[in-house]
């Protein structure tokens, strides 16, 4: 048969089977007008190249399964030689793992520096010395939407909370929302934290309430003692993310209070608690509970803008602890 036939056989192309024959991976016999002309073993011959670097074996590293073929064989890889050559090629990948497995460890290493970093300054100082933060996702937009009261909390205060037990940031510790204790718990409830590195759920800016989690967060963490010092008890803040993404925002932003998991939302569940889609997740509105004594005595909803969030709490706490 003649080369393009081979080729269309084999599934390769008539330049990788010129290259196989360059090699002296095929021989094929010649016709009385000097054309090639190829036969099945070439057919199958080809077909083994083309299987073998598929799995990252080079073609000039084929010949032992070959041979083993050209002996009588059943399958290339029936001798001692094709075993060996599948060990070498192992050995070379362990290596090549272990070096890109160090070139990401570096890089992440890196990328965490640079964002906690970044986290300590803020957009002023960054102007002041003439750069921009690298991700800024501690100022917000000025054009965005302010979410409306569409009364899917009015239905809760006064209401218990259920006997839920959440992951929190610290070691495998965990809270129970019907035993937080006497006092009162500030337990922001918010949709996802940006992280470096990772992209926000398409059109983020332009969903009601959902933009501005990192600013909030670090409003409660600036005014966390003052909050304290009003009447809070705790502070908590909660999202469906899991406790291995909080716990990197906890520590990126330096936020002395937990952060609860639960991801499989079943606090909105228990409470009926509002949500919204984005990003093929379903993820929580953005608002305030302050618990008393296992009840729900308050609720900010709709929260905004979240940057100006914990004064609104603050306030709240001052004006009612008289």
């Amino acid at each position: 048969m003649r080369i393009g036939e081979l080729a269309l056989r084999a599934g390769v192309t008539t330049k990788a089977a010129r290259y196989y024959e360059s090699l002296g991976l095929l021989t094929p016999g010649r016709l009385a007008n000097g054309y090639r002309d190829y036969d099945e073993h070439d057919v199958r011959l080809a077909r083994e190249i083309r299987a073998l670097s598929g799995l990252g074996i080079p073609v000039e590293r084929t010949r032992p399964f070959l041979d083993c073929l050209a002996v009588g064989h059943r399958h290339a890889d029936d001798c001692p030689a094709s075993l060996a050559a599948y060990r070498q090629a192992i050995d070379e990948l362990s290596q090549r793992i272990a070096g890109l497995t160090a070139r990401r460890t570096a890089l992440i290493a890196h990328l965490q520096e640079a964002a906690h970093r970044n986290s300590r300054v803020s957009p002023a100082e960054a102007s002041d010395e003439g750069e921009a933060p690298m991700h800024d996702y501690l100022s917000l937009p000025a054009d965005l939407p302010v979410p409306e009261d569409d009364g899917a909390t009015a239905h809760l205060p006064g209401t218990k909370l259920p006997p839920l037990e959440l992951r929190t940031t610290t070691g495998d510790a965990t809270v129970r929302l019907d035993a937080l204790g006497p006092g009162r718990t500030v337990l922001y409830v918010y949709p996802l934290t940006g992280r470096p590195g990772t992209d926000l759920p398409e059109g983020w800016d332009t969903i009601p309430g959902a933009r501005g989690c990192t600013p909030e967060a670090c409003g409660f963490r600036d005014h966390y003692q003052e909050l304290l010092d009003a009447g809070a008890v705790r502070v908590f803040g909660l999202s469906s993310q899991d406790t291995g993404y909080q716990r990197e925002v906890v520590e990126r932003l330096h936020l002395p209070f937990d952060m609860l998991s639960d991801p499989t939302r079943s606090l909105a569940q228990a409470l009926d608690l509002p949500t919204f889609e984005a990003g093929g997740l379903t993820l929580y509105k953005r608002l305030t509970l302050i618990i008393r004594d296992g009840a729900i005595e308050h609720i900010f909803y709709p929260v905004f803008p979240p940057n100006e969030h914990a004064d609104q709490v603050l306030t709240w706490l001052r004006d009612t602890s008289h």
